[in-house]
């Protein structure tokens, strides 16, 4: 996982390079939740672009980050994701919550607090 912070537009991108199941989004959880808490974004966007394998604790990760996101004014958004993993989203109604993005750069230029 790599997170990059964007001064000018107050945003983190998470960039998720692993598979996320059980056992990796515990590090993840905490490591977004630092960032979170350090930075206070206005935008925090997941990049799942090289994500191949989600579980439910997948979707834990995202819910819980855009709760944190809300709770400081911010917002939580994910883009660049494979058709199956979209597909696990739109199951689980994320995409009724949180906006969707093809591409990290749209994410950045959108969302509502733009």
């Amino acid at each position: 996982m790599e997170l990059k912070y964007l001064e000018d537009k107050k945003a983190i991108i998470v960039s998720i390079n692993e598979e996320l199941d059980h056992h990796t989004c515990s590090k993840i959880r905490n490591k977004i939740d630092s960032e979170i808490d350090f930075r206070l974004p206005k935008k925090l966007i997941f990049d799942f672009g090289n994500v191949g394998f989600m579980d439910s604790s997948g979707i834990g990760i995202v819910i819980g980050r855009y709760k944190n996101m809300q709770s400081i004014g911010g917002e939580a958004m994910i883009a660049n994701m494979r058709p199956t993993i979209k597909r696990i989203f739109e199951m689980s109604g994320v995409n009724k919550i949180v906006n969707f993005y093809d591409k990290v750069d749209d994410a950045v230029k959108g969302g509502i607090l733009n």
